[in-house]
């Protein structure tokens, strides 16, 4: 699966749970941390669980591929899947304003 299609499932799979305010950006040129942010916003902190326990498992049945890195699960305030080129951040909404992760990278070209 190519990286575009990968993005783009994530950003169903997300979707389908629920997620809110989801963003996807082309972070490439701008950071080498990755090439695609993925940004959505949980609603509580079982809500962020959710959402990170269902994109984990659902992209490894589709690709077989785990995330290098997990983040946050402890508290499921800011947990973050590290794809490697991708990485998605799951936030709760007083997290993500506190952090001005939007604001951050508003350079980024908007995929989603």
């Amino acid at each position: 699966m190519d990286r575009k299609t990968f993005v783009k499932e994530i950003i169903k799979i997300l979707d389908d749970k629920k997620a809110e305010n989801i963003s996807a950006l082309d972070v490439r040129g701008l950071t080498s941390l990755a090439d695609y942010f993925i940004i959505a916003t949980a609603t509580s902190e079982t809500h962020a669980k959710a959402l990170s326990d269902y994109v984990e498992e659902e992209i490894k049945k589709q690709t077989g591929e785990p995330p290098h890195h997990v983040e946050g699960r402890e508290y499921n305030r800011w947990v973050v899947l590290d794809y490697g080129d991708v990485i998605v951040h799951i936030m709760l909404p007083e997290v993500r304003d506190y952090y001005g992760i939007d604001w951050l990278w508003a350079d980024a070209k908007k995929v989603f």
